[in-house]
């Protein structure tokens, strides 16, 4: 099961909305053949290890970090697979949170007179699909809490866009917006998997971001007002959502509409634009995870 999650590694980030999943098949004590799911809309891990395993996959223990899918999306059911080369067993790292798995697949796969065993490595399984909403803010080395980035920021080596890379999005105050821009273009990054930027403010006329020629990567505006000179829906290439009250409920849907599965909600910038979404990540236990990055500056005693 750990090659399993070492195979998984290779698609890190790249397989949205779809999880991450490594395939390790087995016999006689040997892998015979492996393979990990490296984009949506591709095969799955469990059809590229059978594939890889040829002739060898009958009668294969396969291993798999998450239980195989047992429904028609974009590729047929892994199950199928499984069940037509006549496998022997299968060992699973964790079963499917998605309602429309959840376990089926395992019933289905007994029925068939397949072994399995469920549960091996599901804490680490587990780590490998961690999303759905994280929370992010910065101190200074004295414990101070920074409102920007700053020019120390370039000093951890990309932390923060190797950091950003792991999200669908990222939720920013508009303060913060062109600031990420500009530190994420000095650094060496993959522009390619970087998230969609979710700018909240709740006067979109006061947003630099409408000003600023650089939408890439994609830009959505969030704002309580209405916009007397702009397109309700667009300007400039950033997508602008209208709501009547601006909340983290209201965001989540949005992304989950949209098949974004993970979000990083950055609280730097003007903590004004956040403060609601910070309370509502914690008040509605919302959060599965808080990054707190220490960046080598120094700050007054006077600053929060």
């Amino acid at each position: 099961m750990r090659k399993c999650v070492e195979l998984v590694q290779r698609a890190m980030w790249c397989t949205s909305p779809n999880p991450m999943v490594g395939c390790v098949t087995v016999k006689d004590g040997k892998i015979v053949g492996q393979g990990f799911h490296p984009k949506a809309g591709q095969p799955h891990a469990e059809v590229f290890a059978l594939r890889d395993a040829g002739e060898l996959a009958e009668n294969v223990t396969a291993y798999v970090s998450l239980e195989p899918c047992n429904h028609y999306g974009r590729t047929p059911p892994c199950t199928e697979a499984l069940i037509n080369v006549k496998v022997k067993r299968v060992v699973v790292g964790m079963v499917d949170p998605n309602p429309i798995v959840s376990s089926s697949s395992i019933s289905h796969l007994k029925d068939a007179g397949i072994d399995v065993i469920v549960g091996v490595e599901e804490d680490l399984c587990k780590k490998m699909n961690d999303g759905f909403i994280h929370q992010m803010w910065s101190i200074s080395v004295n414990g101070c809490f920074l409102d920007k980035m700053g020019e120390r920021a370039l000093d951890t080596g990309g932390h923060y866009s190797k950091l950003l890379q792991k999200y669908d999005a990222i939720i920013l105050s508009s303060s913060l917006a062109d600031e990420l821009s500009s530190i994420s273009s000095q650094e060496e990054t993959d522009v390619s998997i970087q998230p969609i930027q979710i700018i909240v403010a709740s006067n979109a006329h006061q947003s630099p971001i409408l000003a600023s020629s650089n939408t890439d990567p994609k830009v959505i505006l969030f704002t309580k007002k209405e916009l007397d000179a702009y397109s309700e829906t667009s300007y400039g290439g950033v997508e602008i959502v209208v709501l009547e009250d601006i909340n983290l409920d209201s965001i989540l849907d949005y992304c989950y509409d949209r098949g974004l599965c993970s979000v990083l909600l950055d609280l730097r910038g003007d903590i004004k634009d956040l403060e609601v979404l910070f309370r509502d990540g914690f008040e509605q236990r919302l959060l599965q995870k808080i990054v707190v990055e220490v960046l080598p500056e120094w700050c007054a005693r006077d600053e929060r």
